[in-house]
């Protein structure tokens, strides 16, 4: 799972995984804006990351529109590590 979300992004997918790991962001999400915000990248890179890490599975996205929030999905995070733990 981490060569798949490295590249070619240089860890940005994995710090923003690893960001909604964190207690107080787990229980709220994070917006685009957020991300954009905290990674210093403009709001259309920060959508696309988070589009493709939902495209995954590995978010969870609620509310509509610019109200989105982005929660990490567990299950399917553990499911994806198991298989490249499994040498898939």
């Amino acid at each position: 799972m981490d060569d798949m979300l490295r590249n070619p992004a240089d860890g940005t997918r994995l710090r923003i995984l690893a960001w909604l790991a964190e207690p107080d962001t787990a229980g709220r999400g994070l917006t685009a804006d957020d991300v954009a915000v905290r990674l210093g990248v403009p709001l259309p890179a920060a959508r696309t990351h988070l589009r493709l890490l939902t495209a995954l599975g590995l978010l969870r996205p609620t509310g509509q529109d610019d109200g989105l929030r982005y929660r990490r999905d567990e299950i399917r995070l553990a499911e994806v590590t198991q298989l490249f733990e499994k040498g898939w």
